[in-house]
């Protein structure tokens, strides 16, 4: 009788990660779980859900990384990218807002007060006396 769709062949071991598409390591998450004292009992759903959310974090973290990367006409993500990736998404700000990223740098910004004044336009008259 031919294995059923979708089954294992006999023999062949699969590991958490693959079971669940991930690239995270379920097993590895599972062990630390277990020795980190967080808990008498760590259930089998919890290290797959927690290296399914660490993956999504991780990649979105890196697109956007990518992104400012290539904004600066640079191949290679340095700490400076993923800095920019982080401050300019609101959601990442908001959970990476007490992190400090070494070697990241700040955002740019000079306030208004500090630029140069523009001249009015010709025609109209500066209300400056």
């Amino acid at each position: 009788m031919a294995p059923k769709a979708g089954a294992i062949a006999k023999g062949k071991s699969q590991s958490r990660s693959a079971k669940a598409g991930l690239q995270f390591p379920v097993g590895r998450i599972h062990r630390f779980l277990k020795s980190g004292g967080y808990s008498d009992r760590i259930g089998a759903g919890a290290p797959v859900y927690l290296a399914a959310v660490m993956e999504y974090l991780t990649a979105e973290v890196l697109e956007l990384a990518g992104n400012a990367a290539r904004d600066n006409k640079k191949t290679r993500i340095v700490p400076r990218h993923i800095q920019l990736a982080v401050r300019n998404d609101d959601e990442l700000n908001k959970l990476l807002g007490s992190v400090t990223i070494a070697s990241g740098g700040v955002l740019p910004f000079i306030h208004k007060d500090l630029l140069p004044k523009v001249k009015g336009k010709k025609g109209e008259q500066s209300q400056e006396i």
